[in-house]
């Protein structure tokens, strides 16, 4: 069920990991920008090396990151995706798809960059997020 008021909204950004931290401006300044979606089991969310177009943030419900068909990782509340296409405009590194029903917030590329450039907490928790995942990736096992 997608939020109507504004304080359910500024209350679910408020417990989402990546803006922990923010103070309550930050916080309803990222509830004016972001759009809800809900999505059911099986929707795919970005296709791997198509174009990306937003951010996505789970509010709650459960996603399967894949490349090339192979688990890489199942993102639940608080996770992110998307950020790397809208940084250097590459395609979408990996399919994200729906393994339950999901809550998302959305951010659209000119409202991802433009919260990177009002809020600096939020783009360093971006990059550590980034460079998490390419630990990640260094260390997984190649078959």
């Amino acid at each position: 069920m997608l939020l109507t008021s504004k304080s359910a909204k500024h209350d679910l950004i408020g417990g989402v990991a990546l803006f922990a931290g923010l103070n309550q401006k930050e916080v309803a300044r990222i509830a004016a920008l972001v759009e809800e979606l809900q999505v059911d089991t099986g929707e795919v969310l970005c296709h791997e090396g198509s174009p990306g177009r937003e951010f996505f943030v789970i509010a709650a419900g459960r996603a399967e990151a894949t490349l090339r068909g192979q688990h890489l990782a199942y993102l639940g509340p608080g996770a992110f995706f998307g950020e790397m296409s809208l940084l250097d405009r590459g395609p979408r590194s990996a399919t994200v798809t729906a393994v339950t029903p999901l809550h998302l917030l959305v951010l659209d590329a000119r409202s991802f960059v433009g919260l990177l450039a009002d809020h600096p907490a939020v783009a360093r928790k971006v990059m550590r997020g980034l460079a998490e995942r390419l630990r990640e990736s260094e260390s997984a096992p190649t078959h």
